[in-house]
């Protein structure tokens, strides 16, 4: 398979998302660990709806691979959503599905990445994402990259019979390149 450095790192690149990868995608989608972080917790997710769900992907054009730079191994995936072009915002969204890539710098180099093609190449001037209070992990890899809180949403989402906040966070451009990423 064919995968295309379009925002190459040290440890990761960021690759256009492919319908190849189909099977891998479907495989972190149906593992509870991984989706236990995400929204998709509580669906199942056949192979159609996941091709459609792609096919959207590809459509939109700011949707990636997270591929290992040794082995262009597919670890994840990451993009932009919501973009709005007269007020520059976006949206931001990212998976490491496969789970022996957790918690190594993985996810912080492809997350930075995405920021560097969203500021500099799209121009945005702000990028935003939302978080589950119980993702400690992402959340201190989104302010490691830079994300300030904006918000809580409180007991915004429920696990069983557990109640968790909904964290909005955000990184304006002039934040991003005051940093120097």
């Amino acid at each position: 398979m064919i995968h295309y450095k379009r925002v190459p790192g040290e440890k990761v690149y960021l690759s256009p998302i492919s319908m190849e990868n189909i099977d891998t995608f479907m495989e972190w989608l149906n593992d509870p660990e991984v989706i236990w972080f995400t929204t998709f917790h509580s669906q199942i997710m056949s192979l159609l709806q996941e091709k459609e769900a792609l096919e959207n992907l590809i459509k939109g054009g700011t949707s990636f691979s997270i591929l290992t730079q040794d082995g262009d191994k597919v670890i994840g995936n990451c993009g932009l959503f919501r973009t709005n072009e007269t007020n520059r915002t976006a949206e931001i969204g990212i998976m490491i599905g496969d789970k022996d890539y957790w918690g190594k710098g993985y996810g912080s180099e492809a997350l930075q990445l995405l920021l560097k093609f969203g500021f500099e190449n799209r121009n945005f001037n702000s990028i935003s994402l939302h978080v589950f209070s119980f993702n400690e992990r992402a959340i201190a890899c989104y302010e490691k990259v830079g994300f300030k809180r904006q918000g809580t949403c409180r007991e915004a989402v429920i696990r069983g019979n557990r109640k968790y906040d909904l964290i909005y966070m955000d990184i304006l451009a002039s934040e991003y390149f005051k940093e120097g990423a």
